[in-house]
């Protein structure tokens, strides 16, 4: 494989770029981008080890994750998956578990860099959204470290009837559904396009795509990117930041 060609920013470059753009919006993924690691599988994994679901939906979930390792199920279906593997329980059972889980397990991997840059991006008034395919107890959990509230949160989410999550999927946000979930808030393109959006991976390469352009500048930044996104990055030309806990 060829080297990338990217070009690197240090964290004063990517913080000095992002300020440049006087963002009044900007858009985070948040597995990968925010913290090392992908919290959805993590809290999966964990649900099965805790027993929080039932051996029936263990068996479940585990057969799917192993389509999805095998590429027979998709990066949508597996993510809808370990959602809707929870039909049955309380949502503040969840809400609960999903506290537990990212005070002891996400948390310590937090990048400080994305929540220095979070801050000042609040103190000038920036409206900020958190975007990801990971269920919505999770991520809701873990973006409270960044002072981003619930209603700014576009994740993986099903139907509550009474409390009592179902296997109603409302939208999984990966891919060209996280252009979808963003429309839905007025997010779009041109005038109402985002400032600046940051992700990870290939799943957040239409999102970056969207991310408006100031006096040459992209507001388009891939953080950690993966081996897909950073060649993606490499056609774009979009400049690439790595947090220090995760330099290659």
């Amino acid at each position: 494989m060829s080297e990338s060609t990217a070009r690197r920013l240090t964290t004063p470059e990517f913080h000095a770029r992002v300020h440049a753009l006087n963002p009044t919006i900007a858009v985070f993924d948040c597995d990968g981008t925010l913290w090392s690691g992908d919290a959805g599988s993590a809290f999966m994994h964990w649900s099965i080890d805790t027993k929080l679901i039932s051996p029936q939906q263990i068996d479940w979930i585990l057969s799917r994750y192993e389509g999805y390792r095998n590429n027979t199920v998709s990066e949508y279906d597996i993510c809808g998956d370990m959602v809707t593997v929870y039909r049955g329980l309380p949502v503040q059972t969840l809400r609960e578990a999903a506290a537990h889980f990212f005070r002891d397990y996400i948390e310590p991997n937090i990048f400080p860099e994305l929540a220095v840059l979070i801050t000042e991006l609040q103190h000038n008034n920036c409206d900020i959204w958190a975007v990801s395919s990971t269920n919505d107890w999770v991520i809701e959990e873990g973006v409270r470290r960044f002072n981003i509230p619930a209603n700014h949160v576009l994740a993986a989410r099903v139907q509550v009837d009474n409390g009592i999550i179902t296997d109603k999927l409302i939208h999984v946000p990966t891919d060209e559904d996280k252009v979808v979930a963003l429309h839905r808030v007025g997010i779009t393109t041109g005038i109402n396009a985002p400032d600046a959006v940051f992700g990870n991976s290939i799943h957040d390469a239409a999102m970056l795509s969207i991310a408006r352009s100031q006096n040459g500048i992209s507001g388009a930044f891939p953080v950690n990117p993966s081996t897909g996104l950073l060649a993606r990055a490499d056609d774009e030309v979009w400049p690439v930041y790595y947090p220090a806990s995760v330099i290659p």
